[in-house]
């Protein structure tokens, strides 16, 4: 029988449901009347538009325009010659270049400086690349190699048998031969030598030099005036003082007005307009291949360029080739010995394997003259090559081959000591630091070793 409790239990009346205060807290939750609430009102006309807002920032200030590089300022600039550099060390101890010290074998491995004057007349030469590490040292010096002793020592025989000296310098990318050719010059300059110089053969083929047919010529000869005023100019300031030596011997009057007793500084002086810069040029090539006059070291770098087919064209507009340009004519008739030196001198032309190209005439006639002079078997022509020219051959068949190639071990053991006491090189150097520069360096490549050990100190 169920007890009295569990009976009230039952018949208790359940509680109502509280269900206003749930829908009270349910609807707190709601975003419907925020948003209703927040909603811009509505817009009837312009005068219900947003006022716009006043600017509490200040404005800014207006920068000066930049000006603009002058015409030539940035070529200016890419082809600047630093020869200097006030914060590396200096380097005592060490030689300076001298006229007869370049062609002596005991002086082969050595670094040696650059006279100051002498560095004045390269300069005006534009014997100076901008490729070389010039800004990295104090002052210029130079390493003497092996093959420039062997150069030098031709040079010196030159005048001696009253021979020119023809020798074209050939080797890999960067292993030195502007550098051999620049101490060419620095030789010739030291023993009171009348230089020429022509700084990239490229220049002179690719068209943008103005250009004009020489009349009464044939086949039809075409002079560049411009270029020719311009390496008269440099041929003055770096010769000067040879020059002015040196009384004129023929009569020059159908172009100047020189008195007589007047020097070949004065007939370069005469040329002040690009019209008369061909014939005095000519004029001073003459004077200077007569008797009794110093010696002449005529050089070319880009040897290439010269041996091709211009960018110019002829009244008719058929192709110019390079030999049939004035001056470039005068180099290679010169090379090929057809213009004789009897006072002695050199003709000198050096190939560029980083600003080149394929050239199956000069490459055949060089790797022939090596040949022969190391006594090989002379290669044959190829007999499928359309591409042959056969004055290129006329030009180069009496020249000398000189091949630059990479540095030996203590010549580049030398050649760091000079970076290292420049402060340059960091690390010990000893036998294996040296070893692994050459031998990253390509066995001795000049300029891989810079790369490999300067790199990181280039700005």
């Amino acid at each position: 029988m169920a007890s009295v409790n569990s009976l009230r239990c039952l018949v208790r009346p359940a509680m109502a449901p509280r269900i206003q205060p749930i829908m009270l807290a349910a609807a707190s939750f709601s975003t419907s009347t925020v948003l209703a609430a927040a909603a811009p009102p509505a817009i009837k006309s312009r005068r219900d538009l947003p006022a716009k807002q006043k600017k509490t920032y200040k404005k800014r200030a207006n920068l000066a325009p930049v000006r603009k590089p002058n015409p030539g300022e940035r070529k200016a600039f890419r082809k600047r010659i630093q020869l200097s550099n006030n914060s590396a060390l200096s380097v005592e101890g060490l030689g300076a270049l001298e006229a007869n010290s370049m062609a002596q074998d005991e002086n082969a491995g050595k670094v040696f400086s650059i006279p100051d004057h002498v560095v004045d007349q390269l300069r005006a030469l534009e014997a100076f690349k901008t490729t070389q590490s010039w800004n990295l040292f104090r002052r210029p010096h130079v390493l003497l190699r092996k093959e420039t002793v062997e150069l030098m020592k031709k040079l010196e025989t030159s005048v001696d048998k009253k021979e020119a000296v023809k020798c074209v310098l050939t080797g890999s990318k960067l292993s030195g031969k502007s550098m051999t050719m620049l101490q060419a010059m620095a030789y010739a300059l030291l023993n009171n030598w009348v230089v020429f110089h022509v700084p990239e053969g490229q220049d002179l083929t690719n068209g943008n030099t103005e250009y004009s047919p020489i009349p009464d010529t044939e086949p039809m000869q075409f002079a560049q005036p411009v270029y020719c005023l311009k390496l008269i100019q440099n041929l003055y300031r770096a010769n000067r003082a040879v020059l002015e030596k040196l009384q004129l011997q023929k009569d020059w009057s159908r172009f100047t007005n020189l008195k007589q007793g007047a020097t070949l500084a004065d007939l370069a002086l005469s040329a002040k307009e690009a019209e008369y810069a061909w014939p005095t040029l000519q004029a001073l090539w003459t004077e200077l291949t007569l008797p009794g006059r110093p010696p002449v070291l005529f050089a070319l770098d880009g040897l290439a360029h010269i041996n091709k087919v211009s960018e110019y064209r002829d009244p008719s507009f058929k192709e110019v080739h390079a030999h049939e340009l004035s001056l470039v004519r005068t180099f290679v008739d010169a090379l090929s010995g057809k213009t004789p030196l009897p006072n002695g001198g050199a003709i000198i032309g050096a190939t560029s394997e980083n600003n080149s190209q394929h050239h199956p005439s000069q490459e055949l006639v060089l790797t022939q003259l090596e040949a022969g002079q190391a006594g090989r078997r002379v290669p044959k022509p190829n007999p499928y090559e359309r591409k042959y020219d056969e004055r290129v051959y006329e030009a180069l068949k009496n020249s000398w081959v000189l091949r630059v190639d990479g540095v030996s071990k203590e010549e580049a053991r030398s050649l760091m000591e000079y970076w290292g006491a420049s402060g340059l090189v960091r690390n010990v150097l000893n036998s294996r630091t040296v070893s692994e520069k050459w031998t990253v360096g390509g066995h001795g490549i000049v300029g891989e070793m810079e790369r490999a050990t300067l790199l990181q100190m280039r700005m």
